[in-house]
């Protein structure tokens, strides 16, 4: 059985060995006829390519003909255009040459007949100098005849000519005067109308007048006894606290305090109201409510003036600045207070400087800090304007709103359209009837003041200050002073009142010339 086995292994070895030899020999038999094709092949390709070189040398030699052919005529155009150009450039040079040679000569004729020219003009100049030195001697000998025969030098005789001329040409030049300024005066007042117009009927302002004396009234007449207090304590403790003058008489149910300064005598006021609310008055709870009030009113001021700022629109602005624009509700000039007053310069100016063109902002903000310096003038000596000015300056106000606290009382000349826009919203608001009061000696004064600089003027008969002052009215000597006389006369006495006589609105000065024929029958 084994050795079945192993005669079995032995011939499947013998055939495995015979098949791997016979596979062998057909493998190498297919790889030569592999690469009998493979190389078959490769000539074919070899054979293709040497094809398609001879080819492309074909279409090289080509295209180098014709661009060789393209480059000769482009040659032989550009060398066509060039010769055609030259001939162009030479025709120009030679008329150019030409041209040249003629404006040469042309110029050398007129440099020869200028030297002749100069030559002559230098002759004339010399004569004329001459004849201008015979007229000097002439006019001196004349000179001196006419001095010799008239007893007079030369200097008098210029004089009395140049007096007689200006006495003669003085009625002209009124009559020019008069007639510009008629015509000067109906534009202005057309256009000022129309400003100030718009202004007023777009603005209403309230009426503002402030006294110098508040009222506290009490429900009991007892309180009168304590509000004084043993021996005159408590009266002496509030009098030296508030800064007021109390007033306790016989007038029932109430008391009556007076102060100049508002701003004092409105905290006095709370102060008395809430201590007769109390009931508790003695030294120490007066000064308690005293301080209580006090810092009350501060914060008042302060959000009032913050209200105003923002109800103008002219936020940012420095905290003190808007506290002192505060404090001008408790400060009157003339009766008029001086917050309502500026607020009506800020309205009216902003309407005016919009109409005119400028800056309508810009003209609130000054109106309404004109009079900032009327919250300093009680703490600081000094005008209000100075003060005010100053303040704006600390606080780097804008260059315009310095130049109108400094415009609205004259200090200086308005020199934008917001300076003068709060100048004539100061006037116009200080002018209307009703929102001034003045002491009745200073009106006196000022009326007699402005009558005197009438009769002053020569020609003068009378002078009468009417309409509270408003108005002047000037009777002149009709022989002595004529119509266009009498309009130089007008502007010269008006002119004199601006400079010497301060007074709010304006005054009219009318000055009238008649002439009266009078007979008696008998």
């Amino acid at each position: 059985m084994l050795t079945e086995i192993l005669i079995g292994g032995a011939a499947a070895t013998v055939s495995g060995v015979a098949a791997f030899f016979i596979t062998r020999k057909v493998d190498a038999s297919k790889y030569e006829i592999y690469v009998e094709q493979a190389k078959a092949k490769a000539k074919a390709i070899e054979h293709e390519a040497e094809v398609v070189l001879q080819n492309a040398r074909l279409k090289v030699a080509e295209a180098e003909l014709e661009a060789k052919q393209k480059y000769e005529d482009e040659i032989k155009r550009v060398n066509s255009e060039f010769n055609a150009r030259m001939a162009q450039l030479e025709k120009r040079e030679e008329a150019l040459s030409s041209r040249l040679e003629s404006e040469l000569k042309q110029v050398a004729e007129e440099k020869r007949e200028l030297k002749r020219s100069r030559a002559e003009l230098d002759s004339l100049r010399r004569e004329a100098e001459r004849v201008k030195t015979e007229c000097e001697q002439k006019r001196q000998e004349a000179l001196s005849v006419i001095e010799r025969a008239s007893g007079l030098t030369r200097e008098e005789a210029r004089e009395i000519i140049l007096k007689e001329a200006e006495e003669d040409a003085r009625g002209e030049i009124a009559h020019i005067v008069r007639k510009y300024e008629a015509e000067a005066k109906v534009e202005a007042k057309r256009k000022a109308n129309y400003i100030i117009a718009q202004a007023t009927t777009r603005y209403a302002g309230e009426f503002a007048a402030e006294r110098l004396i508040n009222v506290v009234h009490l429900p009991d007449d007892e309180l009168k006894g304590r509000i004084i207090g043993k021996e005159g304590r408590n009266i002496k403790t509030l009098e030296m606290l508030l800064g007021v003058d109390i007033i306790i008489d016989d007038t029932p149910g109430a008391i009556i305090l007076s102060s100049f300064n508002l701003y004092r005598r409105a905290i006095a006021t709370r102060t008395i109201e809430l201590l007769v609310e109390d009931g508790r008055i003695q030294p120490a709870r007066i000064e308690e409510i005293y301080e209580k009030v006090t810092e009350e009113f501060e914060q008042r001021v302060l959000e009032e003036g913050e209200q105003i700022v923002t109800d103008l629109g002219l936020s940012p602005m420095n905290p003190e600045l808007v506290k002192l624009i505060g404090r001008l509700r408790y400060r009157a000039s003339y009766g008029q207070n001086a917050l309502g007053h500026s607020l009506e310069v800020a309205h009216l100016a902003g309407i005016m400087a919009a109409e005119m063109g400028g800056d309508e902002t810009l003209a609130k903000r000054a109106g309404i800090l004109h009079d900032i310096g009327k919250s300093l003038t009680h703490e600081y000596a000094g005008s209000h304007v100075d003060l005010g000015a100053e303040v704006c300056k600390r606080y780097k106000e804008h260059p315009v709103v310095i130049n109108a606290i400094y415009a609205h009382h004259g200090h200086e000349e308005a020199q934008t359209i917001e300076s003068a826009a709060v100048c004539a919203a100061d006037t116009l608001s200080a002018a209307r009837p009703g929102a001034r009061r003045e002491v009745l000696e200073s009106f006196l004064k000022r009326v007699k003041e402005i009558e005197d600089i009438a009769t002053s003027r020569p020609g003068v008969h009378h002078a009468y200050a009417i309409n509270a002052g408003r108005e002047v009215r000037v009777i002149v000597n009709a022989s002595l002073v004529n119509d266009d006389e009498a309009v130089l006369l007008s502007k010269e006495i008006s002119e004199e009142i601006e400079k010497s006589v301060q007074y709010p609105g304006e005054i009219k000065v009318s000055v009238i010339r008649e002439t009266r024929a009078i007979n008696y029958a008998r």
